[in-house]
């Protein structure tokens, strides 16, 4: 039995520390600040802050989070030049306040995006999303319509 604890435990040390973590951000749709760590060599999770204010004069401010699974389409980095392609998909919530009253929204969309490495612990990205999303609250009460959003953003590998 102790052996057995034991294996695992090795065998978890050694399948997190292989895992890579990283921090960054993206503008955009919204400014964004994440946490992304990866599940395997061509996966992740990513962590995401969003802050939106529409309106030149800030009358509308929203503040929501995002939480997406992303994998890369494995073997197509050499092909592109560098570029690593991927795809994911998330779950976004935000609560929205200002002149036009309060209210909350769920974001469940599909991602696709693509990564170059810059140098060792920097690379950047571009991708789009899109998705329903359900809104409750605000001037419409509630309302239900295709979403979308675009960014460009850099991800820094944790030491």
């Amino acid at each position: 039995m102790k052996k057995t604890i034991l294996g695992l435990l090795a065998i978890t040390a050694v399948s997190s520390a292989s895992a890579a973590s990283y921090v960054g951000g993206s503008v955009g749709s919204g400014a964004t600040l994440h946490y992304q760590t990866d599940l395997t060599g061509s996966s992740a999770m990513r962590y995401g802050l969003n802050l939106d204010a529409t309106n030149f004069n800030f009358n509308n401010v929203a503040i929501g989070g995002s939480v997406d699974y992303l994998g890369d389409f494995t073997g197509t980095g050499s092909a592109l030049g560098g570029l690593t392609p991927y795809y994911g998909l998330g779950l976004g919530a935000g609560v929205a306040l200002g002149n036009n009253g309060g209210g909350v929204s769920l974001y469940p969309h599909g991602t696709l995006g693509l990564r170059y490495n810059v140098t060792d612990p920097l690379s950047v990205f571009v991708e789009g999303n899109i998705g329903p999303v359900v809104s409750i609250g605000g001037s419409n009460n509630s309302s239900v319509y295709i979403g979308s959003g675009a960014r460009i953003g850099l991800n820094y590998r944790l030491p």
